[in-house]
């Protein structure tokens, strides 16, 4: 299944810990369609092995003044994995903003911290993970809603009124029934010149088109979808656009 987005919180005081959690979790309340994994730590130590073994979050909220290991020696080890993840400072002082800057902290908040101030930064966080991750597709399933990113669609097909999403890793996710019709509920995705409608059951993702025959298309699945005789003509036309785009 798809990943949740990774927040980890780092205070090696237990009762600001704790504090910080309780209003992350209020937070994502507000965001019931945004799946999210929190882990904590009071200890900056182990958290820095794990980063140096490469066990990475999307974002961190960190404090800034620690024992043994402080937030911008966290910092600095983030950056050292190569990777984009967003950094949030929460601290006592105001002493250490230089520093957070050279980590490209995203926010740097003084303690105690307002939760509107919060609210704004964890706003700015997830804006930046989605970009980092790319568009999503929302689809209501029978769990809540999920976020799926649109780069790991293979293709959707409508099967009695329910959505089937196909993923890349051979996972599925059924949305529950559709009261709408097929068209409205991929709409989005058709603006995307990713997907394309070849049946009337069937949106497929054209980067994993792996052979595109007279009446199907083969994905790299290895799934053989029909493609209708009223669309067959336009579906060869944008799917050998396509492929001419992606080698100029």
């Amino acid at each position: 299944m798809l990943e949740p987005m990774k927040i980890i919180i780092c205070d090696d005081s237990i009762e600001d810990l704790i504090k910080i959690d309780k209003v992350l979790h209020k937070y994502i309340g507000f965001h019931p369609d945004t799946s999210v994994e929190i882990s904590k730590y009071s200890n900056p130590t182990k958290l820095y092995e794990k980063i140096c073994e490469k066990e990475l979050a999307d974002i961190y909220i960190l404090d800034m003044l620690m024992s043994e290991k402080t937030g911008i020696d966290i910092g600095n080890q983030i950056r050292k994995s190569g990777r984009s993840n967003v950094i949030i400072y929460i601290t006592s002082s105001d002493d250490f903003a230089l520093d957070a800057y050279r980590v490209h902290a995203a926010r740097y908040l003084l303690k105690p911290v307002r939760e509107e101030d919060f609210f704004e930064a964890l706003d700015y966080a997830l804006s930046c993970i989605e970009v980092k991750r790319g568009p999503v597709y929302l689809t209501k399933t029978k769990n809540g809603f999920v976020s799926v990113p649109y780069s790991k669609i293979e293709y959707i097909e409508n099967a009695s009124r329910i959505l089937d999403i196909h993923l890349t890793d051979g996972e599925n996710i059924k949305s529950i029934f559709i009261r709408t019709s097929f068209d409205s509920e991929v709409e989005e995705l058709l603006h995307n010149r990713s997907f394309l409608q070849i049946h009337k059951s069937f949106v497929i993702n054209l980067k994993y088109v792996k052979k595109l025959t007279q009446n199907n298309i083969i994905m790299e699945s290895g799934a053989n979808l029909p493609v209708s005789k009223a669309r067959s003509a336009s579906v060869k036309k944008e799917y050998l656009l396509f492929v001419s785009e992606q080698y100029r």
